[in-house]
Parts: C-alpha cells; sequence; structure tokens
C-alpha cells in the first residue's frame, strides 16, 4: 500500500485513537481479542504487571506482561461490524505516525487471537471442549466492502458449500476464509479444529425460533451435513469472518479458538463456565508466550 496522509483517520483531543482511545505505545505485537468487556480483566488479572489500560463503551484495553512477554488483552464487543472498527484502529496504532496521520514505513505485523465461547452444531463434540477455528463461514457481507476480498477468501470450500447448500437469494452468498497456518498449528493440540460459522445476528441468522419465523428453518441441518476435503462445520458466533478476512487482508495473523459452553444437537448448556474460559485463557497465554 503506497504511503498516505489519510482524513479517514480519526482521533481523539488527547491524539489516542478515536473508538479505543490507544497509542500506539500501548499497543503489544501479541493482542488476544475477546468479546466480552468483562474478560479482558479475566486475562489481565494473570499478567505479572500492567504499563497500559483505556475504557470506552464496549472497547476495554489492558496491556502487561505475561511470563516476561507483553500482550495487550482488548474487547471486541458483538459483530462483525465492531470488528471492522478494532481491526482497523489496531492496524492503524501499529502502521500509521497518529501525529501526522501518515502511515509508516516498516510495516508491523501483529498477531491476534480471539477467546470466545460458542456453541457446537454437531453433537459429538461435547459441551466444555475448545474449538479451533481453521476457517470461518462469512453469513455477513462485511468483506464485500473491501477490494481484495475474493483473493483471500478459499474459493474451493466456498464453491463446494454453494453447490451442496442453495442459499435463500435474499440473504448474503457465504464465504470461506482461512485462519493464520502458524497459529493453528499452535493450538491444534489442544482442541478440536473445524470451521465456524459467523452469523450477523444471535437469533435468526443462527437459526434461533422465537417469535418470528425464519427465511430458512433447515439452515442448521444444511450446516451439519457440510464436509470438504475432510473440514466440516463446528460452530456458530459472530466475530471470527471479519477478524480472519481483514486480518489476512491487512497481513495480521490470525487465530480464533473458542470454548464450547453450549451444543445445538444435543441440547446441553454450561451456565456455569467461568473455569472452562480461566483453562482456556491459560492455555492461549501459555502458548503465545513460549
Amino acid at each position: 500500500m503506497p504511503l498516505q496522509t489519510d482524513p479517514a483517520l480519526m482521533l481523539n483531543t488527547d491524539g489516542s485513537i478515536y473508538h479505543l482511545c490507544m497509542r500506539p505505545e500501548d499497543l503489544a505485537d501479541t493482542v488476544i481479542v475477546v468479546g466480552d468487556p468483562g474478560r479482558v480483566h479475566e486475562i489481565s488479572d494473570h499478567f505479572s504487571s500492567v504499563d497500559a489500560s483505556s475504557s470506552n463503551r464496549e472497547f476495554i484495553s489492558c496491556t502487561g506482561f505475561y511470563h516476561g512477554k507483553r500482550v495487550t488483552a482488548l474487547s471486541t464487543g458483538i459483530g462483525t461490524d465492531n470488528c471492522d472498527i478494532v481491526m482497523h484502529e489496531l492496524d492503524a496504532l501499529a502502521n500509521f505516525n497518529l501525529a501526522t496521520r501518515v502511515q509508516n514505513s516498516v510495516f508491523r505485523p501483529l498477531t491476534i487471537v480471539r477467546i470466545g465461547t460458542s456453541g457446537s452444531i454437531q453433537p459429538d463434540v461435547p459441551v466444555n471442549s475448545f474449538c479451533l477455528s481453521t476457517h470461518a463461514v462469512g453469513l455477513d457481507n462485511l468483506l464485500h466492502f473491501y477490494q481484495g476480498a475474493n483473493e483471500i477468501f478459499d474459493q474451493e470450500l466456498t464453491a463446494a458449500f454453494a453447490a451442496y447448500a442453495p442459499w435463500p437469494p435474499d440473504l448474503s452468498k457465504p464465504y470461506f476464509v482461512k485462519g493464520a497456518d502458524r497459529l493453528i498449528d499452535m493450538f491444534r493440540p489442544f482442541a478440536v479444529a473445524g470451521i465456524t460459522v459467523t452469523a450477523p445476528g444471535f437469533y435468526g441468522p443462527q437459526g434461533r425460533f422465537l417469535r418470528l419465523p425464519l427465511t430458512d428453518p433447515a439452515m442448521i441441518n444444511k450446516l451439519q451435513g457440510f464436509t470438504f476435503r475432510s473440514n466440516r462445520i463446528l460452530n456458530f458466533e459472530m466475530e471470527t469472518s471479519a477478524l480472519y478476512g481483514l486480518g489476512a487482508l491487512m497481513g495480521h495473523e490470525m487465530v480464533t479458538i473458542c470454548a464450547l459452553i453450549a451444543n445445538r444437537a444435543t441440547g446441553q448448556y454450561n451456565a456455569d463456565h467461568k473455569t472452562v474460559v480461566n483453562d482456556l485463557i491459560t492455555m492461549v497465554l501459555d502458548q503465545i508466550t513460549r
């Protein structure tokens, strides 16, 4: 990307980035993102020291040290729209001079790990296990706003799914995008690996029916039955397609690993999932600081 002065780069009066309220020196090269703002402090409780923190709306950050390595924990809030904000502002913190709004001449890549909670759609994947997202299926349309998106999609998986499961024409066409191979290999020994569906909502887009009828009542069955190149769809959540897609376009390494606190196929749910989430936090911290 050519160097540019960008008026779209919005700052606060104190010079921090607009939504995250962070400065470049507040950001570590390794970032853990979580949806729940309260989970940031569950991560930072593991730090030996903290040297930066911020809070604005759902965006809470804390940067400190774990096993001698600097790590940033940051909440995104829920949804791909929030992840659009987070990814652009993280990239700006890493790769722009905020004072001049000029892109830095040397690119700074980030390693970003999403820790989340999710529900499995496969009956053989148990509650309280960890799910590693090798790919995300985007049911949202966020990536289509950016040039080059088709180049980072897994076209074989996307085409195979389109052939397998005719999709309602009024819905966004599903696309598949892969996580970072290095990070997938790092976490594979600790989790069940598979494809994650990123939905643009919690109810209808994830096949939940209360009073409003669904456009495609068979959606979950379609997702459960899809397999290609030994890949199958394991779970629903609401952020990973945006993270993987924007990360690939920007040049940052991304991976998502979720604690499965429910199983949609069996009806099981762990309402008291704090222990399994803490186990996931500890495992991720140990692996990224080795």
